[in-house]
This record gives C-alpha cells, structure tokens and sequence, in this order.
C-alpha cells in the first residue's frame, strides 16, 4: 500500500506539471528529457541490481519491516513513477486530446482529467498490491520460489533500466 501512496504521488507531480505547463519542457528540450529518461534508467538499474546482490533467502515478514523498510517502500514507487519519462509524455500527449483549446478553465480541465487518472489507477494499484500480497503470503512458505522471484524480478529491472537507456 505504501508504494501505491508513492505512485500516486508520483501521478500528483506529473499531473501538476501537466496542467502548469512544465511537462512542456520535457517535450520541447531533448536534454531535459534525456536528464530525466537517464535518471529513471539508472534508478531502475540500481533497483534491479540491488535484489539481483540480494543474498538474503525468503521474504521479509511484513512485521520485521522497520519504520525506514515503509519510507524506503514509499520513496521507491514515487522515484519510479516520477523519473519515468514515459509517464510525463502521457500526461502531455493523451490528456491534451481532451481539454478544449478554447475552455474557460484549461488547468482545471487537466487537473480534473488528471484526478480521474489518478483515482482509476489508484484502485488498480491497490488490486495489484492485494494480488501481489496473496502471492507474497504463499511465497514465504517457498524460500527458494521467492529467491528466484527476486532474481528474475533483478534481471527484469536491470533489463527495463538498460532498454530505457537506450531507447529514443
């Protein structure tokens, strides 16, 4: 749940930055967007070799989490969701095509789409993180299932980082 708060942050700022116009500069400036697409990139990296190094076995009780496990949750689906270029884009691209050049109010129109997003998105998010701990529940009876899972989820982020990178 906590790295649903950090995604929905996330969507908040590019929501923002949409309906001010900053999300522009994204589009208009290939350096601002290469900043932003490298340093999604490297953060995804960084993710991924981090649970591929990951030498513990099983998966932590959410009851040992200690209070920094819940900020470094949160933290890390709101870097996520914020350095992704791709989230920006398609708050620039997609939600333009529904504001009216000429409405009396442009910036509560993106504010208002942008809210919709976030409350839809909100609740699939929250569908994943019930999903995802049903699975985790079972894991933890699996040790070597959960340390595979670890590992495949590594490489997967390290993969993702690197295809980020080297996009266009």
């Amino acid at each position: 749940m906590l790295s649903v708060l950090g995604i929905v942050s996330g969507s908040i700022m590019h929501t923002l930055a949409a309906a001010f116009g900053l999300s522009a500069i994204l589009a208009t400036s290939a350096r601002a967007f290469l900043v932003v697409k490298f340093a999604g990139a490297c953060y995804l990296v960084y993710l991924g070799v981090a649970l591929l190094l990951d030498r513990r076995t099983g998966v932590a009780p959410s009851a040992e989490w200690s209070q920094d496990g819940g900020w470094a949750i949160y933290r890390a689906g709101f870097l996520t969701n914020l350095l992704n270029p791709k989230v920006a884009l398609f708050f620039m691209a997609f939600l333009p095509q529904f504001v009216a050049p000429d409405a009396e109010s442009r910036i509560l129109t993106f504010l208002f789409l942008g809210g919709l997003f976030i409350c839809t998105g909100t609740i699939w998010c929250l569908v994943l993180a019930w999903g995802a701990s049903t699975m985790s529940r079972r894991l933890r009876d699996n040790p070597s299932a959960s340390v595979l899972l670890k590992r495949v989820t590594g490489a997967v982020f390290v993969g993702l980082g690197v295809r980020l990178a080297a996009s266009q």
